[in-house]
């Protein structure tokens, strides 16, 4: 006798599709930003993750990626955890081969007792030092993601 015929599974569906809500995700951004490395006396690009909201959010889980057609890098998963309203927090290195491919951030993040997601994508050849702009929160020059 076959375990599934044994029990008879009956699961009601009242919930249609237009009672879903998908929160939009506001004042969470990434930026690439161009910093001195006093360890390598060099300068380097780093990706960050910034909270413009007036609230903290928690469990911030990050995958990125770089592609370009057939040309694909490893994919990072980064766990942040918390980052503190108006606050900041350095997801990777990115090393200046990997600009020249797309580069996609998704970050994922809770609060208001909700489950946020947003997308960031930096188009290739976008992240260079003719791109960079002032970057709120961080103060520092780079590029932004919105």
């Amino acid at each position: 006798m076959m375990f599934a015929s044994y029990y008879s599974f009956k699961v009601p569906c009242n919930i249609v599709k237009k009672d879903i809500e998908i929160p939009v995700a506001k004042d969470v951004y990434v930026a690439i930003i161009l910093e001195w490395n006093d360890e390598f006396l060099s300068r380097d690009w780093n990706a960050y993750v910034l909270n413009d909201r007036n609230s903290r959010i928690e469990m911030v889980l990050i995958v990125s990626k770089g592609f370009d057609g057939d040309t694909k890098t490893s994919t990072m998963r980064h766990a942040i955890g918390v980052v503190g309203a108006k606050s900041f927090e350095k997801i990777e290195l990115l090393q200046e081969d990997v600009l020249t491919l797309d580069n996609e951030f998704f970050v994922t993040y809770y609060a208001d007792g909700k489950l946020y997601e947003k997308r960031f994508v930096f188009k290739k050849n976008t992240v260079t030092e003719n791109n960079l702009t002032a970057i709120p929160l961080i103060e520092k020059v780079g590029v932004l993601a919105f």
